[in-house]
């Protein structure tokens, strides 16, 4: 697998676990050896692997936003790689920056941050049942 769809596969296996509200699978995703931060929309700087993971937590006991990735693109740098994608949610539009580091082989996340953008794409929604609107 090219190093460019490992890193949007580890980056779809985050919008993933937060979309399931899943915090086993969020805690995986993030680097043990590397450091880690995170940026919520609205928050302040969380700089230890313990501040980011407890958010998460803290996150998905409150109401978990329906939220979708969008236009993910990679920028593989050596052992490193970002992602820049947008959240689409129902009541916004975020633009995220995902930054990941190679530990042991697997592509981790090592920082993530999303705010507001006032770019809109042109996407057709699909309810559950399938249809268009």
């Amino acid at each position: 697998m090219a190093d460019e769809d490992a890193v949007l596969a580890a980056n779809e296996a985050f919008y993933n676990a937060f979309a399931a509200a899943d915090a086993t699978a969020m805690e995986e995703l993030w680097a043990r050896e590397a450091p880690v931060a995170c940026i919520h929309p609205g928050w302040g700087l969380l700089a230890s692997r313990h501040e980011v993971i407890d958010s998460w937590r803290r996150i998905f006991r409150a109401a978990v936003p329906d939220i979708v990735c969008h236009s993910p693109r990679a920028f593989v740098l050596g052992e490193t790689a970002f992602v820049v994608c947008l959240e689409i949610m129902p009541e916004a539009v975020l633009i995220a920056t995902n930054v990941f580091v190679r530990e042991g082989g697997v592509w981790r996340i090592a920082h993530h941050q999303a705010g507001p953008t006032g770019e809109r794409p042109n996407i057709v929604a699909t309810s559950p049942t399938g249809s268009r609107h």
